[in-house]
């Protein structure tokens, strides 16, 4: 049975130690996006990493810390302004309604908008039905 989500949810990402984080849901993009404003990609042992930073200092959640993974891709995306741009697309575990699901976040300067986080229809797809006169029903269907 699908679970209802509000247009805007609190959710988790184990893998980096961020506990219930505000994140818009917005059923026009196909991945989510997470703001970041550094990302580099390394060779290391013959292999591609990618080192990336989320968030920034204004940002409650920030940890002045450089994150790594070899779980990506670089994606061609149109922006929200209609412009094509290379994106670096990563893949996390997050956490709604206690139960965790891979998804795939690009990584953007959403330093201009007002959610640092976007969860998109790929991990609504099939989980979810978006009720957009509700907010945060993650949060109160998980403390039932």
């Amino acid at each position: 049975m699908k679970r209802i989500i509000g247009r805007k949810e609190k959710i988790s990402f184990p893998e980096w130690n961020i506990q219930e984080i505000t994140a818009k849901v917005d059923t026009g993009a196909y991945n989510g996006a997470i703001h970041s404003m550094y990302a580099e990609e390394m060779i290391e042992n013959g292999e591609k990493v990618l080192y990336f930073q989320i968030l920034d200092p204004r940002h409650p959640f920030f940890k002045d810390k450089k994150l790594r993974t070899g779980r990506y891709t670089v994606k061609k995306v149109k922006n929200s302004f209609g412009h094509m741009e290379k994106r670096f697309l990563i893949k996390t575990t997050i956490s709604i309604f206690g139960e965790e699901f891979e998804a795939g976040f690009t990584l953007s300067d959403r330093s201009e908008m007002k959610n640092a986080v976007l969860l998109g229809r790929r991990v609504l797809k099939g989980r979810f039905l978006v009720d957009v006169d509700k907010s945060y029903t993650a949060k109160a269907q998980k403390n039932k």
